[in-house]
């Protein structure tokens, strides 16, 4: 890499310094800035032809500098032969002004090395192009090896050769008398142009009509640079020193012979025996071979035999040559035109125009873009010529690289991008919008292209803005997206609501509709839905335009409108418009199928939300419940709760019986147990408050009943009181270990688990539902037991204490021994007749049990005090909690009725105690 800039360093180094050495001192230099070497021309290739600019307006030139270093070998005299033979023909040149010769941007100018002059900006040479590289830089520039001549440029070159030579010899009255390729040049956009005006001759009478010219003997003997190249002379000019015109034509046949023969002349020439070879070349031009001729089109290959005559009048003139059918080429007539098209008014030249789209497929990129663009930029300046010449110039634009765009035809076309009128130029800009999009750099797009698509939009002629409207769609996806968001959008929406045309509103509409997908989601129901509904119209077209946005948005993959948008703002503007009266039945049905669409569509939406959340509900519930069953089974101790759910399961309690938790006297106690759901914060507070209750019994001290000791020695007997009374504290204790609740202890009376009510005593007949049975009734006689009939519990003030009694647990067995029954004899009067209550004790007799004197005793002994217990129904299905009359012996009908119900309780699964049993016979008969 480092060797490549070293060589690229010293070859610009060296041709810094040729230039330099070439130039430095000229006054040329003053005024322009000498560039590279590109080619060489002139008599003997004796020009070095360099780009440059000038200084005080860049204009692009061409600078030719003869070395005078070239010709340091030749005598002082030679050489100043040599220098006035070029200054005459660099003088000549800049007098004559005419477009098929070389213009000379500034004269000649002389210094003690070089001698240099400026011109139009030139390409090369003609013989540059044909392969003759004399005094070309080193390498040979790459486009002049490659340069490969068209046939229109072939063409027209020699069609411009001949114009230029009718020019001299009828217009100026002169003999060239050296036209060979190196005197012909191409300039930059490739017309060829003659200079090397070194041998011209002058007519000596040229105010007569028939021109005389003089010639001067060739001299052999004069440097090369003062003779003119003898392979394109005519043989007259050097065998009988005589010329006219027609020796210039001549030459123009051995010119067109070189350009189809890769720069050959007919013949080589010796030149130092020239007499001899002109000998020999006249008997050859008189028979001429067909092969000689072979290369050289058919169709000007009689002419070029007619212009290689010996005889000059043969010779067809300049003029003639201009006419001939070779000429009539599409290409070059179309060049020939275009050069002169100042000559030309406004009609011929649009008419022109119009026709030029038809002959530009037919001709090379090279000439197109080299010759007729810049020929049709220079008419810019004419505004009524723009919309002819602007489709001419978009269509080779087409066919130009972006590159070649952007430096050749952007700069031209930026002017027009801000032209207004005529209104034409929009239109034909809005139609070929997507090139203009396509090639134009970004910056250029902001500052130019988008500007006049915006004042399209808001163009007052309403043609315009139909055409913009209808052709953004096609290039919007070539607009920016901040640039379409910002300026063009609000722009159409304006032009909607402010136009007066029903046209316009509704391209607006489609326009819209049509490039809604190159917009944002949130964009389209922020800005655009929303201004749907600010259209004042109520045309169909304008409504179903409306409908086309909202079903365009709804159906599109990547907009689509929320469900809360569809409910709370679009389907009510939707069936609003729907029942419009200027809607026809195929309009309204269209509005109905896509209402029907989003009802659908939003049904379905919230329909599979909600059964999502409920999913998530459903699962964050069960999460609750699992993790509230594993705290509970990580309890040690059984809950209250749980020994409910045992007794229950024990009574064969459901959801129909009384069991356990059932209603007594009217009221219920209900136990709570565990929820399957979550608890909440005051069910939570009260299972704390039961359990901490139940706890505290748990943790008291039994309190035993005081035996009554007789005052006698005899021996002990069983005191029934305290067994009864034991027995009832075990069955209380069983009810109220298994609720959850305890009551209150009343002022010295024990407080059981049964509800306050009726005292024992004067209970009535009562209707009994045990879970298993109907309702039994059964008649009690007063049960008043005379110790204290008005207390409030139910076994009035059988045991009176000021603690909590202390209940054991309903399975502890008792003894099965005969009940000792002589405590109670001291509870009876002495007016009564002495008997033991041992001899009062039932004797169990085989199939039947008679009544028990004691309890007839006691059931006559005085009325009761209580207010009787009327019948009530004691059905507590599906109550949980509380002491049922399943618990509670005294209610439960095995011991009031026939034995049947007793094996009924048992098969429901109820244990009692054989002691328990046999007391109650005992007590009850």
């Amino acid at each position: 890499m480092e060797s490549m800039l070293n060589k690229l360093k010293s070859t610009v180094t060296k041709v810094t310094a040729d230039v330099t050495s070439a130039v430095m001192g000229n006054p040329v230099t003053r005024e322009f800035e000498v560039g590279r070497h590109i080619a060489s021309g002139g008599p003997g290739m004796s020009w070095r032809i360099y780009n440059g600019t000038k200084k005080s307006t860049k204009q692009e030139v061409a600078v030719f500098v003869f070395d005078k270093k070239i010709i340091d070998r030749y005598q002082k005299f030679e050489k100043d032969q040599i220098i006035d033979s070029l200054k005459k023909g660099v003088q000549q040149l800049t007098r004559l002004r005419h477009p098929r010769l070389l213009t000379v941007q500034h004269p000649l100018e002389e210094s003690r090395d070089c001698l240099a002059f400026c011109t139009e900006p030139v390409f090369a040479s003609l013989a540059n192009v044909l392969g003759q590289w004399d005094n070309l830089p080193s390498p040979v520039p790459t486009d002049i090896k490659e340069y490969k001549l068209y046939d229109v440029e072939t063409k027209y070159g020699l069609l411009q050769v001949s114009e230029g030579l009718s020019f001299l010899h009828s217009g100026v009255k002169m003999v060239h008398g050296n036209l060979c390729p190196e005197n012909i040049i191409l300039n930059k956009s490739g017309a060829w142009k003659i200079m090397g005006f070194d041998f011209s001759i002058s007519s000596s009478n040229p105010s007569d009509a028939e021109p005389k010219y003089v010639c001067k003997e060739w001299d052999p003997n004069l440097p090369p640079l003062c003779l003119a190249n003898p392979e394109y002379v005519a043989p007259e000019y050097i065998l009988s020193v005589s010329c006219d015109a027609a020796s210039d034509m001549y030459s123009l046949g051995v010119l067109i012979h070189a350009v189809f023969n890769e720069g050959k002349p007919v013949f080589q020439v010796n030149k130092q025996d020239i007499f001899k070879s002109f000998s020999r070349q006249l008997d050859q031009l008189s028979r001429l071979s067909p092969g000689l001729l072979s290369q050289i089109p058919e169709e000007v290959r009689e002419h070029v035999k007619m212009l290689l005559s010996v005889t000059s009048n043969v010779r067809p003139d300049a003029d003639q040559m201009t006419k001939i059918p070779f000429f009539d080429d599409v290409g070059a007539m179309t060049l020939q035109y275009l050069d002169s098209l100042f000559q030309r008014d406004n009609l011929q030249k649009s008419q022109f125009y119009k026709s030029l789209p038809k002959v530009l497929p037919k001709l090379p990129k090279r000439v197109i873009v080299n010759r007729i663009l810049p020929a049709l930029t220079s008419e810019f300046v004419n505004p009524d010529m723009v919309p002819f010449i602007l489709p001419n110039v978009l269509l080779i634009a087409e066919e130009c690289t972006k590159e070649e765009y952007v430096r050749l035809i952007l700069p031209d076309l930026t002017p027009v991008f801000k032209q207004q009128e005529p209104v034409q130029i929009l239109l034909i800009f809005l139609q070929k919008m997507d090139l203009l999009l396509t090639k134009t750099p970004p910056e250029d797009i902001k500052n130019s292209v988008l500007p006049m698509v915006y004042r399209a939009v808001e163009a007052p002629s309403i043609q315009i803005q139909e055409l913009c409207l209808n052709i953004i769609p096609t290039f919007a996806n070539l607009i920016e997206y901040p640039s379409m968001k910002n300026a063009l959008i609000p722009r159409i929406k304006s032009a909607c609501l402010q136009t007066s045309s029903l046209a316009v509103r509704v391209n607006s509409l489609v326009c819209l509709g049509k490039i809604l997908e190159y917009l944002d989601k949130w964009f389209v129901i922020d800005e655009i839905l929303p201004f749907l509904q600010q259209i004042p119209s109520r045309e169909p077209a304008v409504l179903m335009g409306i409908l086309g946005i909202y079903k365009c948005t709804f159906n599109h993959k990547k907009l689509g409108i929320p469900k809360e948008h569809l409910a709370g703002k679009s389907l009510p503007h939707l069936v609003s418009l729907s029942i419009d009266n200027n809607l026809n039945l195929n309009q309204f049905n269209s509005f109905m199928a896509v209402i029907r669409e989003m009802l659908n569509r939003m049904e379905a939406e919230h329909k599979t939300k909600l059964e999502q959340l409920h999913i998530m509900q459903e699962q964050q519930r069960s999460l609750n419940i699992n993790q509230i069953n594993q705290s509970e089974e990580t309890k040690n101790t059984p809950s209250p709760a749980t020994q409910v759910r045992d007794i229950d399961e024990i009574f064969g309690s459901n959801s129909g019986g009384a069991g356990v938790n059932g209603k007594v006297n009217g009221s219920s106690w209900t136990i709570t147990q565990p929820s399957r759901v979550s608890l909440t914060l005051e069910e939570k507070q009260r299972l704390a408050k039961e359990q901490e209750q139940a706890a505290k019994l748990r943790s008291q001290q039994p309190l035993a009943p005081q035996s009554i000791k007789p005052a006698t020695t005899t021996p002990q007997a069983k005191d029934l009181t305290s067994s009864l009374l034991n027995n009832m504290t075990s069955l209380n204790n069983f009810s109220l270990n298994s609720g959850t609740r305890t009551m209150p202890m009343q002022g010295g009376t024990i407080s059981s688990t049964f509800p306050a009510g009726p005292t024992m005593g004067g209970m009535g007949t009562m209707g009994v539902s045990n879970g298993f049975n109907s309702p039994m009734g059964f008649q009690t006689a007063g049960m008043g037991m005379g110790m204290r009939p008005a207390a409030p519990g139910l076994y009035g003030g059988m045991a009176t204490t000021t603690s909590t009694p202390n209940f054991s647990a309903l399975n502890q067995n008792q003894p099965s021994k005969s009940p000792d029954m002589s405590v109670l004899d001291s509870l009876f009067t002495s007016s009564k007749p002495k008997v033991s209550m041992n001899q009062m004790a039932p004797k169990p007799a085989p199939g039947a049990t008679a009544p028990s004197p004691w309890l007839n005793q006691f059931g006559t002994g005085q009325p009761s005090q209580t207010a009787p217990m009327q019948a009530t129904p004691m059905g507590m299905a599906g109550v949980q909690g509380g002491f049922g009359m399943q618990a509670n012996p005294f209610f439960n009908p095995q011991n009031f009725s026939q034995p049947v119900a007793s094996s009924t309780i048992n098969a429901g699964g109820m244990k009692q105690s054989t002691s328990v049993n046999n007391d109650l016979k005992d007590l009850f008969g």
